[in-house]
């Protein structure tokens, strides 16, 4: 068999593996796994990643995970709100202990993303009032 046969052979042999764990959702039952599934015959490559790509990357997942978080609090009830704004105060630094930038900042940050879902409930509380009427 030349080398292009054996590539696409162990491709189909990937491809018909990962296609029979959909049929069980990969071993999950109401008992979990019965048998060690995770034993890898071989690796699929990868590319390795420059500091400046895993940045990147790590950039654009920060910002989905913030859409995400934002879209999700503007369905949150007054009281879930009130308890994120609680716990950014939590991180914010204690009387007596040192400022640190990089908690200050996380901590307003956490307070602008529950005031951004609040102009999106604004939002879609008109939206459901304009359906309704």
């Amino acid at each position: 068999m030349s080398d292009q046969g054996v590539g696409a052979h162990n491709a189909s042999l990937m491809r018909q593996r990962a296609l029979s764990r959909w049929d069980n959702e990969g071993g999950a039952g109401p008992d979990g796994p019965q048998a060690d599934t995770t034993v890898v015959e071989y690796e699929v490559p990868m590319t390795r990643m420059c500091n400046a790509a895993e940045l990147g990357a790590l950039h654009i997942r920060v910002i989905a995970l913030e859409n995400l978080v934002i879209s999700l609090l503007s369905m949150a009830s007054d009281q879930q709100l009130e308890q994120a704004r609680e716990m950014a105060s939590y991180i914010s630094p204690r009387p007596g202990f040192t400022h640190h930038p990089l908690t200050t900042h996380a901590a307003a940050h956490m307070v602008d993303l529950v005031e951004r879902a609040s102009r999106f409930r604004n939002r879609d509380a008109s939206l459901k009032a304009n359906l309704r009427a």
